[in-house]
């Protein structure tokens, strides 16, 4: 079956980003956020509007959320009558997930990388839509105890699944040059020899085991800091990024989810910062097969950012499916 796009499809000209550079390298969603949303932030979908008019849902329809979270684009599509698998690798956002029993929804335990088998293990071999959320979740950051955060005192983790090396296992084990180069590559710090080399010294008095030591050694990494946004920041991200491989699985999942889409399917991608933009742009570029439908990164209008900050960084990017690409019908085989 095939889904023409029509005017009313069309993600709204005003919310268009009127960025010059799409892949602005200070568009960076991390801690610089987190003091306006510490301990207060629930969780509210980001783009909401936006995702919905990208991927159409309606009765009849299956998609993939393949970064459930909170489940609040989730909820969306299913309010329009569509069915959805719900994808994530956080245990507890699983656990959250499955207590909400929410009708048209099945939740899958796994890595968006992987949807394909994911999906084939459910009898789904295409669907009309699919939805990835990247990064950290606002959960996850407000989770005092997972090591997301600077601003809280936890144990040095950092790990989605709660499975595999952690950053503790990283700040602590690997040599100057390696974390050098995992805090220059993912966080972009241009101090990052400086800071890998300060994490050596301390490592060497007693191991690293806590957030706001880790934050601390970084600091000092930085002369003449005194206020603003927290040099820890960058460094924190790319630890992130580096124990969860988020940017390998972001570029195996847009794969994936190219190759389950039904003709005239979407797919709506939203991200928080240049490298993961930058990956999502090229792939919806580069893919013969998708037909781009946002010219430039989608932001969200003002009202958005200034009710629900982690809005300040996301940018939408879409595309949908050329027809005659793959032929079936989308959902059970």
């Amino acid at each position: 079956m095939t889904y023409s796009m029509t005017e009313s499809d069309l993600i709204p000209d005003p919310l268009e980003s009127a960025l010059s550079d799409p892949l602005d390298s200070e568009a960076v969603l991390s801690e610089d956020l987190q003091d306006d949303v510490e301990g207060a932030f629930s969780h509210v979908p980001v783009l909401a509007a936006e995702v919905v008019a990208a991927l159409a849902p309606a009765p009849g329809k299956v998609y993939i959320d393949g970064t459930l979270g909170g489940a609040g684009h989730t909820r969306l599509l299913l309010e329009a009558g569509a069915a959805v698998y719900g994808i994530d690798q956080d245990p507890f956002a699983l656990a959250r997930a499955r207590e909400a029993k929410l009708p048209g929804l099945t939740v899958l335990e796994g890595n968006y990388r992987d949807m394909a088998e994911l999906l084939a293990g459910a009898g789904v071999t295409q669907v009309h839509g699919v939805l990835l959320d990247i990064g950290v979740s606002s959960f996850q950051l407000d989770d005092g105890g997972r090591g997301f955060s600077y601003h809280t005192d936890a144990p040095l983790d950092m790990r989605m699944s709660q499975s595999g090396e952690s950053a503790y296992d990283v700040v602590n084990g690997y040599e100057e040059a390696e974390l050098a180069s995992i805090i220059y590559e993912y966080g972009e710090d241009r101090l990052s020899r400086r800071i890998a080399r300060g994490i050596v010294y301390a490592r060497e008095q007693a191991p690293i085991d806590s957030t706001v030591r880790l934050a601390e050694i970084i600091k000092r990494a930085y002369p003449g800091f005194s206020k603003g946004i927290h040099p820890a920041r960058r460094t924190f991200q790319a630890l992130r990024i580096h124990v969860n491989d988020e940017l390998g699985a972001l570029r195996d999942g847009l794969s994936a989810a190219s190759a389950l889409l039904a003709p005239g399917g979407r797919l709506a991608v939203i991200s928080f910062h240049s490298l993961e933009d930058r990956i999502v742009k090229r792939f919806l570029l580069g893919d013969e097969s998708l037909t781009p439908l946002t010219k430039r990164p989608v932001i969200a209008a003002e009202a958005e950012q200034v009710t629900n900050p982690r809005a300040r960084s996301a940018k939408l990017r879409a595309a949908e499916k050329q027809s005659g690409q793959r032929s079936g019908t989308p959902g059970a085989a």
